[in-house]
Parts: C-alpha cells; sequence; structure tokens
C-alpha cells in the first residue's frame, strides 16, 4: 500500500474521523422601519432536553463601550440570561464579539475544536435570542440531534427581531 493511501485508511478507520461533524449557523438580523435603531444584542447557545445550557456559541453586543458599559444590557436577552449569561464574565473569548449589522451572519464549527468537542451525542436545541434597545426580544428554536447522522439543515424564521435562522449539521 502507497503511504498517501495507507494515511487515508488510518483517518478514516480513526475514531476521531468517525465522529467529526460540522455545524453552521445563519442568522438574519432583519431591517426594521423604526424611528431610533440599535443594533440588537444577539445569544446564540445549545440547550439540553432539560433547558441547562450544553455550550455558548456566540454573544454578540456593543463590546466597544468604556468600562466594559455594554455588558449591562446582557440581561436584557432575558432567556440567555437566566440560564447562563449572569454566569459568565464577559468578554468569553471565542463567543463574544460585536453587535452585527442588518443582514445575514454565519458562525460556523467544528466537532473537533471547543464548544463541540465536548458535547456528547444526544438531543439538543439550538436557541437564538436577540434583544434590542427602543425594540423588542425575541428567541428561536431549532430541535437537533449530535451528531448528525446524515448531512441535514433545519430553519426558522422570527416575526420581529430575527429573521430567518438557519441551522446545517455535516457528519
Amino acid at each position: 500500500m502507497t503511504l498517501p493511501r495507507l494515511a487515508l485508511t488510518l483517518a478514516l478507520l480513526s475514531p476521531f474521523a468517525a465522529a467529526a461533524a460540522d455545524m453552521d449557523i445563519t442568522v438574519e438580523v432583519p431591517r426594521l422601519n423604526v424611528a431610533e435603531y440599535h443594533r440588537p444584542y444577539v445569544a446564540i447557545w445549545i440547550e439540553r432536553p432539560d433547558n441547562s445550557v450544553a455550550a455558548n456559541l456566540a454573544v454578540w453586543y456593543d463590546v466597544d463601550m468604556r468600562d466594559n458599559e455594554g455588558t449591562k444590557w446582557l440581561k436584557d436577552m432575558r432567556q440567555w440570561w437566566r440560564r447562563s449569561g449572569r454566569t459568565l464574565r464577559m468578554p468569553v473569548d471565542g463567543v463574544s464579539g460585536a453587535t452585527r449589522p442588518v443582514g445575514q451572519h454565519q458562525v460556523s464549527f467544528d466537532s473537533a475544536r471547543k464548544p463541540l468537542a465536548d458535547l456528547a451525542p444526544g438531543n439538543y436545541t439550538l436557541v437564538v435570542e436577540a434583544a434590542r434597545e427602543v425594540g423588542g426580544r425575541e428567541v428561536v428554536s431549532i430541535p437537533f440531534t449530535w451528531p448528525a447522522a446524515s448531512a441535514s439543515q433545519q430553519q426558522a424564521r422570527g416575526s420581529s427581531e430575527l429573521g430567518l435562522v438557519r441551522l446545517s449539521l455535516k457528519p
């Protein structure tokens, strides 16, 4: 057997290769026709069936405010705040980032890296929550099974603060 063929065979037979998977999430921040518009704060996380947080994936908030004052309004994302946010010390490396403008925004995760590397096989829910100053609050949820047995795509649509939320899983 040639060296490249042997390397490929070993890679395919390794338990790591069998468990590898990808997760892509697309979150739409809709254009709103309002007098005073502020970009929404958004939290994206994975919940277990008992509603406990399995992993925080992203938290978009005003990271540029002086004296870390942008964290003051994180509690407006009430569901995320009660389940996980109040125990975090922001900013969180690899999780927190700046608010996003109107449009579609994608975040991608690889099962070989945290936070998915620590995610046990089972049933979960992807949760996306948005809250906007002088605006509303909205939560969108998408159930899924991890790891994905085959490529799949699920989606849900918000009605005010969130547009289309799409979850794509690849084995």
